[in-house]
């Protein structure tokens, strides 16, 4: 059956792996982003430009143009990490990357309601760093904290949306190649997009609010 699947992050790393392995299953993908590339521009699906999930006024043009639209599965994959210690905590950094990670997907999914319906799913990429019961190893304070944060919202929306027949899958990709960590992962972005697949066709109501790692796992909050 074909689904409406609407990614944002989709331009480079899991963002474009997923939208084009959806496409290739032969369902509909419109892939948001704020820039496009090359690689993206050659798929055969829609894509918008110019979208920045910090931004309400950017988010609500987006809202405006899917306006009667319906989304079957609806992926927040943009992200953005930057390295902060203890001797280097730059606040500007840390702010940066809760507007994108945390506030980003939620700001994201309350626009698009309208357009979920009973059954829909939603899929928060996260991290195991924002787990605080798996951190033994400290720093990367901006990206743990904004992405327990995301885990949070998450289980809320979980919560709040289960009785209207949405469900919400709390995922880690897993280390993955990706420009982000400077392509040093141990799996590549195709396999990541494969295996988050397979978790977001697991999603239901029974199991809504999950952690998963992307091969099954269940995560530690």
């Amino acid at each position: 059956m074909t689904q409406t699947v609407l990614i944002t992050g989709a331009a480079s790393g899991i963002g474009l792996a997923m939208t084009q392995q959806y496409l290739a299953q032969g369902n509909q993908v419109t892939a948001c982003c704020r820039s496009s590339s090359d690689a993206l521009a050659a798929l055969d699906c829609e894509v918008v430009t110019d979208v920045d999930v910090t931004q309400p006024e950017s988010v609500d043009r987006l809202k405006s143009k899917l306006a009667g639209r319906s989304i079957d599965i609806l992926i927040n994959c943009a992200g953005l990490l930057t390295n902060e210690s203890l001797d280097d905590l730059c606040f500007n950094r840390i702010q940066t990357q809760w507007e994108v990670n945390a506030l980003g997907p939620l700001r994201m999914t309350e626009a698009l309601l309208p357009c979920l319906n009973e059954g829909s799913k939603i899929a928060m990429i996260t991290s195991r760093m924002g787990s605080i019961g798996d951190n033994t190893s400290g720093s990367r304070y901006g990206y743990r904290m904004s992405k327990a944060a995301l885990n949070a919202a998450s289980k809320s929306l979980a919560e709040d949306l289960k009785p209207c027949g949405i469900s919400v899958a709390i995922l880690h990709p897993g280390l993955v190649s990706t420009r982000m960590i400077g392509f040093s992962g141990d799996i590549s972005p195709a396999e990541a997009a494969q295996r988050l697949m397979v978790r977001i066709e697991q999603l239901d109501l029974t199991n809504t609010g999950t952690f998963w790692h992307s091969n099954g796992d269940v995560l530690p909050w």
